[in-house]
């Protein structure tokens, strides 16, 4: 029998961004994790440990399920390049919180499952990306399964118009509702050359 939806709340480590993912159930998103340099990188640039061995684990869903109750003008975003993956913060505390495509129409979003109340109603994670192997060379385990539940979500989401509903962006430019900061490239190959 499928798992009943649940709202599940999310928060910042010290608490001033609150809200709610909503209907969350295994079958509207992806439990997904990963080693990626740029992921670990995230991590170092908002002043966390490097998480590696361990990987960055994540629910990946649609935008339209983000409610915010509280501390919505705290949240800042940076990227790694003029077309990198948007990543989300808590300015107040650093917490790393969700992630989004550039292109809303591509109705993506994924959060960290740390800032979540209750992971374990996400299910069993399906993917995981860039797995470290001894060749020094990287595989992934769950690849299409992911590629597909996103891609198919934001099928739906562009077909029933709900990707219009998006807190992340501004309605009427359909851009970023807080400016983007690029991070300088010395910063960002600094973090990266001491990640290796």
């Amino acid at each position: 029998m499928p798992a009943a939806p649940r709202d599940l709340p999310f928060a910042c480590t010290c608490g001033t961004i609150k809200g709610t993912l909503r209907g969350v159930t295994p079958a509207r998103g992806s439990h997904a994790q990963c080693h990626c340099i740029d992921c670990r990188a995230a991590e170092v640039y908002l002043n966390h440990p490097d998480p590696a061995p361990q990987a960055v684990q994540l629910f990946q869903t649609t935008p339209d399920r983000f409610d915010f109750d509280q501390g919505f003008d705290r949240l800042g975003v940076f990227a790694f390049g003029e077309k990198s993956l948007l990543r989300w913060y808590a300015t107040c505390c650093g917490t790393p919180m969700f992630n989004t495509l550039r292109k809303p129409k591509l109705a993506f979003a994924s959060i960290m499952t740390s800032a979540l109340s209750d992971p374990s109603a996400l299910g069993p994670i399906v993917g995981t990306g860039y797995i470290p192997t001894p060749s020094g060379k990287t595989r992934n385990e769950g690849l299409p399964r992911l590629i597909w539940g996103a891609l198919s979500r934001a099928a739906g989401a562009k077909i029933t118009g709900r990707w219009k509903t998006n807190p992340f962006i501004d309605p009427d430019t359909t851009t970023p509702n807080r400016p983007v900061q690029i991070v300088p490239h010395d910063q960002r190959q600094a973090i990266l050359d001491a990640l290796r």
